[in-house]
């Protein structure tokens, strides 16, 4: 895995806790991953001329689970061609296009059907023929992995999953059953909070030795807490054996010499309270926080076939 450690003279290690208790430091990294707003994919040399049609688009929240920038990065750096790449709470074909543009073979769990439609004709508008033939989509759920995985257990390189805020301690935002946005529609059809604790599980099963799981969080303010849903996730995968390899800030805004592009949309700026009031202004998320944990060579702790549930 390429990374930067925070101490290049202290070697990486299994956890964040050494053998007498002392604690280490976690290999720590920033990635650029800011998708251009409203960017449609590129058509391929060979793509079918598929346009999704209006009121389907995917809105911003969905499309920052896991953009396109972050999973090129995450393909790239934790597999190598041919390898398999798994994704579960897909809301898009990020992660599926990374994939196959960068000659790897990919899943993705799509158990809604309308998310399905819409993800594949994305497809077929950005990869020509021999592109789509790596890549395919399963209607299982995501703590279904394994069994939708059957045929690939132990064989995944990498799985990806950017679990929603209500599998990770938080309520689902409220967006009406009229929304446009089909990973919208899914979450409410597939709203749960019993998945995270057995796809951690269904991630074991299907990873290669040395394979990586990699999820991603986001902080945030939630009825005037916050939340941050990455120190259970890495306490949870811990238990399951994983080894917490690496922690990444993966910005989704641009650059501009030393400062941060925050774009404010119209959702953002109605929000903004009167300057006189001493509110405190929206919370605007620029990174998110991506957790990479290794398989082991050798199953340790738990066997070869861990269960349980997030708490």
């Amino acid at each position: 895995m390429n990374h930067t450690p925070s101490n290049p003279n202290r070697s990486t290690s299994s956890g964040n806790t050494g053998p007498a208790g002392r604690r280490r430091m976690v290999p720590l990294t920033v990635w650029l991953c800011s998708d251009p707003h409203g960017e449609e994919p590129r058509p391929g040399p060979s793509a079918r001329s598929t346009k999704a049609k209006s009121g389907t688009a995917i809105c911003v929240f969905h499309r920052q689970s896991v953009g396109r920038e972050l999973a090129r990065h995450l393909i790239s750096t934790c597999t190598h061609e041919g390898d398999l790449v798994a994704e579960g709470f897909t809301t898009s074909e990020a992660a599926l296009v990374a994939a196959a543009e960068l000659d790897r073979r990919g899943i993705a769990l799509v158990p809604h059907f309308p998310l399905a439609q819409h993800i594949g004709t994305r497809l077929r508008a950005t990869l020509d023929q021999q592109q789509l033939a790596r890549v395919q989509m399963r209607p299982v759920r995501p703590d279904q992995m394994a069994r939708g995985l059957a045929d690939h257990l132990g064989d995944v390189s990498l799985v990806i999953a950017a679990p929603p805020p209500y599998e990770t301690g938080g309520h689902n935002p409220r967006r009406g059953p009229g929304t446009g946005c089909p990973a919208c529609r899914a979450d409410l059809w597939m709203l749960s909070s019993e998945q995270l604790g057995l796809f951690l599980a269904a991630a074991w099963r299907v990873l290669a030795p040395g394979g990586v799981l990699a999820v991603t969080t986001t902080a945030r303010q939630q009825a005037g807490r916050l939340i941050d849903p990455a120190p259970r996730i890495i306490r949870h995968a811990q238990r399951l054996g994983f080894r917490y390899a690496q922690h990444v800030i993966a910005l989704r805004v641009p650059v501009e010499g030393d400062a941060l592009v925050v774009q404010a949309g119209p959702t953002d700026l109605a929000q903004l309270p009167d300057s006189r009031s001493g509110a405190l202004p929206p919370t605007v998320a620029v990174h998110a926080t991506v957790s990479l944990f290794c398989k082991p060579p050798s199953p340790e702790g738990t066997g070869g076939s861990p269960s349980g549930r997030a708490r």
